[in-house]
């Protein structure tokens, strides 16, 4: 079974610009829809941070208003980049034998790679949806540019037992285009 995760993509986050949102939103519910049609599971994971745009309950914790959640969707709060670290992931992971686990959300360079490298930690079978993750631009590098070095990171991360992170577009994950081999 296919599990998606939809990290921190909260409407307080979106109040600055990031990097294609309105691409990566949609991208996101079409990998949603995708994952519901194979009877997978959508995980919605969202950040507490007390006196911060992502106030719990606040208007900005919510999550984005494009995004389209199925009624019963899974929800997850976590306080640290990590999505595993002290909630119920893991234990919401464990419920089914998951087979493949699907990364995509904001922000790249936190909560995203740190989400992705510790499910990779933890034995998962981890695709990152390359179009389907967003983060601003920091003072030092665009946000293009840091999602490209992630790219390349998450394809060079030595892991254990032979497991790799694969890389996908929404377009090759859901048929409609096919993976480009690597030469």
């Amino acid at each position: 079974m296919d599990v998606l995760l939809v990290i921190d993509m909260q409407q307080g986050l979106f109040d600055s610009p990031r990097h294609q949102d309105a691409q990566v939103i949609a991208n996101i519910n079409r990998l949603a829809d995708g994952v519901r049609a194979s009877q997978g599971r959508v995980i919605y994971v969202q950040h507490d941070e007390p006196g911060s745009e992502l106030e719990p309950h606040s208007p900005g914790w919510q999550l984005h208003r494009d995004l389209t959640p199925a009624p019963g969707e899974s929800r997850v709060r976590k306080t640290a980049c990590d999505s595993f670290l002290d909630t119920e992931l893991g234990f919401l992971l464990a419920e089914q034998a998951v087979d493949r686990l699907l990364i995509s959300g904001c922000a790249t360079d936190f909560c995203v790679d740190t989400t992705l490298r510790s499910a990779a930690s933890k034995g998962f079978d981890v695709t990152v949806l390359t179009d389907a993750h967003t983060t601003a631009d920091r003072p030092h590098l665009s946000a293009e540019q840091i999602i490209e070095h992630h790219h390349w990171m998450w394809q060079h991360l030595s892991l254990s037992k032979g497991r790799s992170v694969t890389l996908l577009t929404t377009d090759q994950l859901l048929g409609v285009t096919q993976p480009v081999s690597a030469c």
